[in-house]
């Protein structure tokens, strides 16, 4: 019997209860309740007090009750639907419980055909967004509008405003959890702002004292890696590269790719992106002209500066595809994977980046006759997150999919894509898709000439509660 027993869960006792008086209102429950928020919350160093009687907490006590019942079984009660996610915020910010709040707040594993419009966050003033960048942590979002950048945070809350020096701003990349890399297409320079502090903290310019074609130098693309900011600088007498700066420093480490740009394959790189698993830079241009779009795709080694890979189109790796050049390219870094969207045709390619040669391309197919067909691909913008490939043609919403192996699949290595819609005929019709990006299980849309940023999430799960 004695055995039995000792198998058993232990019943509270009186000394395992504590009470608190939370605005007046009597709660009682159990320290190992409280000891849940973390040896650091407030409410675990309540919990070890000797007195009996209640401690008094001068909170509001029904979000107390809200987050009591959160540490009693890591998921927010229907009552939450009552209260903001800022109010629940500044209230588990108290407790030192923030953390368990934004677990059970944070929206599930995005999918695309399962997504749909929660919110939109339109700035205070100058409400057309030019640039924005999301973090893939926590779903906050810094949004560039005219020469400022305003800040909201994981809850979509608008946190801070920085008005820079600049008049607009048109490349934005957050290089650390408070500061910002920002460039114009009309001044020089990439200049750094320190949220935190609400300052400008450091800027660098491309300068070469022996060429008098490098000056005004502006920025047209910016990515980061651990430890290094990569920016793409473009001169008026369109002389480009990419400086290398140092994070911790702010300071101008080295430059690559440097080159004349007199013709398509020699142009400023419009995007860049650093690849984890090679230690890799890879950046692409793409210009539309009077014979259609052409462009390239180049990645460098950062460490000799030397180009790894490349493809021009038109020119190398179009095979049969002479003169269907794409007209948007994205990189999935988990995936290992380059994707490409044709101009003409509207098709999607990929590659594999462990296997570039001269015509890596797969052209992906859609076997699903019940989409509405979707056209070309000129206005089109990827954006590639944990396997899947979201498409903006003009003002639709479409995602490609890993799925599992089935007969009549395209595959590459294995992976197989299905494509379906995001978004409803209504949704189409807001505007051009401009800009897509994805943080947080949270996918964020611009459109053209429409102010303001979508955020799509996918549904909840079963027995989950949405708050929005």
């Amino acid at each position: 019997m004695a055995e039995g027993l000792s198998d058993s869960a232990p019943t509270p006792t009186p000394s395992d209860r504590i009470k608190l008086n939370v605005g007046g209102k009597l709660f009682e429950t159990t320290v190992s309740t409280l000891q849940s928020g973390g040896p650091d919350s407030l409410l675990a160093a309540l919990s070890s007090r000797p007195s009996n009687e209640p401690v008094f907490i001068d909170r509001d006590p029904e979000i107390f009750s809200v987050l009591l019942s959160l540490l009693r079984s890591n998921r927010l009660p229907s009552t939450a639907r009552r209260f903001s996610k800022q109010e629940l915020s500044d209230e588990a910010l108290y407790y030192g419980i923030e953390s368990q709040l934004r677990s059970a707040m944070s929206p599930p594993p995005l999918s695309g055909i399962d997504a749909s419009v929660v919110a939109t966050i339109r700035p205070a003033s100058d409400g057309l967004p030019s640039a924005f960048t999301a973090e893939a942590g926590d779903g906050s979002i810094w949004i560039a509008h005219g020469g400022q950048v305003s800040a909201y945070d994981w809850t979509l809350n608008h946190s801070c405003t920085i008005r820079t020096h600049l008049e607009d701003i048109t490349s934005l990349c957050r290089v650390w959890p408070d500061v910002a890399a920002v460039g114009s297409d009309s001044s020089a320079g990439l200049h750094f702002y320190d949220f935190s502090r609400v300052s400008h903290i450091g800027s660098i310019h491309w300068t070469d004292p022996s060429d008098p074609r490098i000056y005004k130098a502006r920025v047209t693309a910016i990515a980061d890696s651990p430890d290094k900011v990569f920016a793409s600088f473009d001169c008026p007498h369109r002389e480009n590269c990419i400086l290398l700066v140092d994070k911790s420093t702010l300071q101008l480490v080295s430059e690559i790719g440097r080159q004349s740009g007199s013709a398509t394959k020699t142009m400023v790189s419009g995007k860049l992106t650093w690849l984890p698993e090679t230690g890799t830079i890879i950046g692409s241009a793409v210009s539309c002209g009077a014979f259609g779009y052409s462009g390239y795709i180049r990645i460098w080694d950062p460490r000799s500066g030397s180009v790894v890979w490349e493809t021009n189109e038109p020119g190398s790796g179009r095979s049969s595809r002479f003169g269907d050049s794409f007209a948007d390219v994205d990189v999935d870094p988990v995936e290992s994977t380059l994707f490409k969207i044709c101009s003409k045709s509207g098709d999607l390619a990929v590659a594999d980046l462990r296997k570039l040669s001269d015509d890596p391309w797969v052209y992906l197919e859609d076997k699903n006759p019940s989409l509405r067909y979707a056209g070309g691909g000129s206005s089109s913008v990827l954006h590639c997150y944990r396997g899947q490939v979201f498409v903006g043609r003009d003002g639709s919403l479409e995602v490609w999919s890993r799925v599992e192996e089935e007969e009549g699949e395209k595959r590459i290595e294995g992976r197989m894509f299905r494509r379906n819609f995001v978004d409803k005929l209504e949704d189409s019709e807001r505007g051009i898709v401009r800009k897509i990006e994805v943080g947080g299980d949270r996918l964020f849309v611009s459109r053209e000439n429409v102010e303001g940023i979508e955020v799509w999430e996918s549904s909840h799960l079963s027995g989950a509660v949405s708050l929005f």
